[in-house]
């Protein structure tokens, strides 16, 4: 057997935070397993042209001693059948003593992929690993982060995700520049059955997921023209205007913008929820933020509860005030 694994979830060469969270995670499960942290990543040869020295100085800074590169044409772009495949041929190759993926959209999907190419069980959303000489000890979130499960995992090969944002990235306190080795992964014709052929470009510059500010409204906003004052709040703060799953049922908000489990996950320094009520699928994507301020008018409200700080008063009133007040301090600094 060789190292631990870490799948470096990378969007066209751009690494991910998740991928920096896990190659983080996987140092410590190195150390306990008296081995190496290696990551592997995927693309064709135009992507390693314009970003491999970059993709492996990034692995290189968080620990990985060696980086495998898995070329191919149909590694372009991601793909869930493609990525799944070329890790169960890069398993089948190198017998490594772990392989870790932190859950990103693209993460629990190719590592799903892997586990059932391998015929393999699949720990997702662990927020502690502790590897045995037999069994591994893993705590993990479950129904939507509102508990911690404990589980034994018994596997030849141990295949987990940390949950995002569970990890916080660090780079390793010696890091060296590790060595590169390719391999051409056998993809099979099932490999192009889902693939990333075209995009549309949504948003611009900060992205939900991205941005330090996260300006949020719920139901209690009202209406779809009730966003107004909450998109001037943010545009003020350099910040993006999320939603919760209420507002995108009611049509007032694209699905883009919501925020929650089936939505986006975000970690922003501040997390501003405005007339949002707070239900478990919506704390699992806010939970992630430094701060948490809500705004509501219900003390009881599952979000103010949760919150670190908050005002309880109409949103209509509070968001208009601290607009004029941003203002008026950038005016008479």
């Amino acid at each position: 057997m060789t190292g631990v694994a870490v799948l470096v979830d990378h969007d066209r060469g751009i690494p991910s935070g998740g991928a920096l969270e896990a190659l983080t995670a996987a140092r410590s499960l190195a150390v306990a397993l008296e081995t190496t942290v290696e990551a592997v990543v995927l693309g064709d040869p135009a992507l390693f042209e314009s970003h491999g020295a970059d993709l492996v100085a990034a692995c290189g800074e968080y620990g990985a001693s060696i980086v495998h590169r898995g070329i191919g044409d149909l590694l372009a772009d991601y793909g869930p059948d493609a990525w799944g495949a070329a890790l169960a041929s890069f398993v089948e190759a190198r017998q490594p003593a772990a392989v870790t993926a932190v859950g990103t959209d693209r993460g629990a999907e190719a590592m799903a992929q892997l586990a059932a190419r391998a015929d393999l069980p699949l720990v997702a959303n662990c927020v502690t690993v502790t590897p045995g000489a037999k069994n591994w000890q893993i705590t993990r979130i479950q129904w939507g982060g509102s508990l911690l499960e404990d589980v034994t995992l018994e596997a030849s090969l141990p295949l987990v995700t940390f949950a995002h944002h569970a990890i916080e990235a660090e780079p390793a306190r010696t890091a060296g520049e590790p060595t590169v080795s390719d391999f051409e992964p056998e993809l099979g014709l099932d490999a192009e059955r889902t693939l990333v052929r075209d995009r549309v470009t949504l948003t611009e510059g900060v992205t939900l997921a991205t941005a330090s500010v996260v300006v949020s409204g719920g139901r209690g906003v009202g209406s779809a023209d009730g966003f107004a004052a909450l998109e001037e709040l943010a545009e003020l703060l350099g910040g993006r205007v999320g939603c919760s799953r209420a507002v995108t049922n009611n049509g007032w908000r694209n699905h883009a913008d919501q925020v929650g489990q089936t939505g986006t996950r975000i970690a922003p320094e501040i997390y501003i929820a405005c007339g949002i009520s707070g239900a478990i699928q919506h704390w699992v994507g806010a939970m992630g933020a430094k701060n948490i301020l809500a705004v509501n008018i219900d003390p009881e409200a599952n979000m103010v509860t949760k919150a670190g700080y908050a005002v309880i008063a109409d949103l209509h009133e509070v968001v208009p005030a601290v607009c004029d007040e941003i203002r008026r301090r950038r005016d008479h600094p």
